[in-house]
């Protein structure tokens, strides 16, 4: 393992320093601070008190992996076995299973850029060489296929995530579509991160699993379902790869967290996720409307909860930016830098995860201290 080439999760820097200021406005960290549905609370205690604290199976509770495809018939209608779903603690151990089975040492996993930093990290750790391949505002930040047929190297994995992370663009189910015919034509494994797919504010997000059977992707409770800390998430893999993945699983940890999958039986409350949604389109609403008075944003986001946002008009260093915003205002935001290398030293990630009354008041400081800064 290449722990050498693993490089810092700026975020979590700015957020150890941002807890020193107790008036701190946080924009930084990537998760809800609403609570899962009630019924989830009552699922948790009621597994305390009847002892629930063996391991399950490797795969998971069975129960929760029937209404995981339940909720994939429901939402995408599609039918996915329950064998097909392996429940992981958090999406990261989706990922190592996901790079484990389609990736050898030395293999390319190809990237957006920018794209959530644990992806690279994790591609290091599996001695794996993740292939970045630059995407912009000209194609609302979504990789296409003329950009995978214009790669000399051999990629063997290609991932993309939709919704994505900073930049909360969701993929075009035509785009989806095509990018998944091209992989398959050419032996290409897709990997499709949709951990923010419920969070979407205008149209349904597709999944890759409508144009590819054979598809990777992988979800979680952390982020539409409230339960980030649950550290819970789940990876559909093919048919034929099912057995192998549970191999991969019993040894890297044996099952995810078993109080965690009790309470997550009770998570899909649709009548309380709809609220969840409502709320975080007001506050992308709010914040949207607001940031765009002074930086450049170059769309509004269509799911997650991230504004990308273009701060070069005031520097050329975003992360110096950050820190001088969180010393002098105590507003805190995650430098561009954490997300890649392409153009990304000119933006910061802003996440609307906090109530309007929070975000107002570190708007109102932003536009002080900008008009000191022209």
């Amino acid at each position: 393992m290449r722990y050498d080439k693993m490089s810092a999760f700026i975020v979590m820097d700015i957020v150890r320093e941002a807890g020193k200021y107790p008036n701190a406005i946080h924009f930084e960290i990537g998760q809800p601070d609403l609570p899962p549905s009630p019924r989830v609370k009552a699922a948790l205690q009621s597994a305390v008190e009847d002892n629930r604290f063996s391991y399950t199976e490797s795969l998971g509770l069975y129960a929760l992996r029937e209404k995981i495809c339940q909720y994939y018939r429901t939402t995408y209608q599609i039918d996915i076995a329950p064998e097909r779903v392996l429940l992981t603690p958090g999406t990261s151990g989706a990922f190592l299973i996901a790079y484990a089975l389609t990736l050898a040492d030395g293999d390319k996993l190809g990237l957006t850029d920018p794209s959530y930093p644990c992806y690279k990290n994790f591609a290091h750790m599996m001695e794996v060489e993740p292939h970045f391949i630059a995407v912009d505002k000209s194609s609302c930040y979504q990789l296409t296929v003329a950009q995978l047929q214009a790669q000399a190297e051999k990629i063997r994995a290609l991932q993309i995530s939709s919704p994505a992370n900073p930049t909360g663009n969701i993929y075009s189910a035509e785009n989806l579509q095509a990018l998944n015919e091209y992989c398959r034509q050419h032996e290409i494994a897709f990997i499709s991160d949709e951990l923010y797919h419920g969070l979407v504010y205008e149209e349904q997000a597709a999944t890759a699993l409508q144009f590819n059977p054979d598809a990777y992707v992988i979800n979680g409770f952390s982020k539409y379902f409230c339960m980030p800390g649950a550290r819970l998430g789940w990876i559909i893999v093919p048919q034929h790869k099912v057995r192998e993945a549970e191999i991969i699983a019993q040894n890297i940890f044996i099952c995810a967290p078993t109080l965690s999958q009790y309470g997550a039986l009770e998570a899909f409350d649709h009548a309380y996720l709809a609220q969840i949604q409502n709320t975080f389109r007001e506050r992308r609403d709010y914040l949207y409307n607001e940031l765009k008075q002074l930086f450049t944003i170059e769309f509004k986001p269509q799911g997650a909860f991230y504004l990308w946002a273009d701060v070069s008009h005031y520097t050329d260093d975003s992360y110096r930016f950050a820190k001088e915003m969180l010393a002098e205002i105590q507003v805190a935001t995650t430098p561009g830098i954490d997300f890649g290398t392409n153009g990304t030293k000119h933006y910061l990630r802003f996440a609307y995860t906090r109530e309007i009354a929070h975000m107002r008041e570190g708007v109102e400081r932003l536009k002080g201290w900008l008009k000191s800064k022209k």
